[in-house]
């Protein structure tokens, strides 16, 4: 199978959208967010004129739109879709992915491009992270897409994974960016990467051992008090992160949950905040990023 991917907000481009030549911030966030599961499916990677995070900010702080062009962003996605759907396809099943504004413009590609259409056929799954897809209340179904239902299982297909991460000890406020439906007849999806039938799962995280993040690099986290410094791009703690979807009175989210041990040298928290209302947005990816490959590698058996 191929694995389709659509980048979050991260180009440092001064313009308020991006321009189409890949730079370290879009080199970085694939290495970060998409690189691993090129060993369950072949990788697709299209650039294409996102709002840039100067775009955002200015977006986030005025009403007004400032020459944001969110349009062409879906565009060019689109335009990538149907020519890797032209050339390279070749009846293969595809995994879609993305994070954030790419899983916003995805969320648009499958409702008007897949949903309903013969295509739909191939699609193998939709991993929609950091974004806000929603489902009739109580259903797995509705919303934002009429015919592609939430995966409930590793070996369903032709379904939707979503999730927006927070700290159990800090859950959406009143001003959550995240986790909100537009209508209350509407609930927005969280389906648990550890649990997809629901209930607590251990997350097998994939975080940055370098201090590497999405947006830039941070000073590098101290994963072993007194020993030695880690060398490896990327870090994983077994048993540290649990997951359950939860939901309080301002959202529906990916409740998560340190297991830190403070007679053991391990580190005892992890980084990946921004301010409350955004989560765990930066790592959003990193948390389930085990679970999610090991999932693709299922329904890729099940594809087939």
């Amino acid at each position: 199978i191929d694995c389709f991917y659509v980048y979050p907000t991260v180009s440092t481009d001064q313009t308020t959208n991006s321009d189409m030549t890949p730079d370290e911030a879009e080199l970085r966030v694939v290495e970060q967010q998409f690189a691993r599961f090129g060993s369950v499916c072949r990788p697709y990677a299209p650039s294409y004129r996102q709002v840039t995070l100067g775009g955002l900010m200015a977006r986030l702080g005025s009403t007004e739109d400032r020459g944001l062009d969110r349009g062409i962003g879906y565009d060019d996605v689109r335009d990538a879709f149907r020519y890797y759907l032209e050339n390279d396809n070749a009846g293969r099943g595809f995994v879609l992915i993305g994070h954030s504004q790419g899983s916003y413009v995805l969320t648009a590609l499958i409702a008007q491009e897949i949903d309903g259409q013969p295509v739909q056929d191939r699609l193998v799954s939709a991993i929609l992270v950091g974004a806000a897809p929603t489902v009739a209340r109580g259903q797995d179904i509705g919303g934002s897409f009429r015919t592609i239902p939430l995966c409930r299982s590793a070996g369903q297909t032709g379904c939707l994974i979503a999730y927006s991460a927070f700290r159990s000890t800090s859950p959406p406020p009143e001003n959550t960016l995240f986790g909100r439906a537009p209508d209350p007849s509407l609930s927005v999806v969280c389906t648990n990467p550890a649990a997809l039938g629901g209930g607590s799962g251990e997350l097998h995280a994939y975080l940055s051992g370098s201090g590497n993040t999405i947006v830039g690099p941070r000073p590098a986290a101290d994963w072993v008090a007194g020993g030695p410094a880690v060398e490896t791009p990327f870090v994983s703690a077994p048993g540290f992160l649990t997951a359950t979807c939860a939901t309080n009175e301002h959202a529906t989210f990916l409740e998560v949950t340190v297991h830190g041990n403070p007679s053991d040298p391990r580190a005892d928290n992890i980084g990946g905040d921004i301010t409350p209302q955004w989560g765990l947005h930066l790592i959003d990816v990193n948390l389930g990023m085990g679970n999610l490959v090991d999932v693709v590698r299922e329904q890729a058996a099940a594809w087939q």
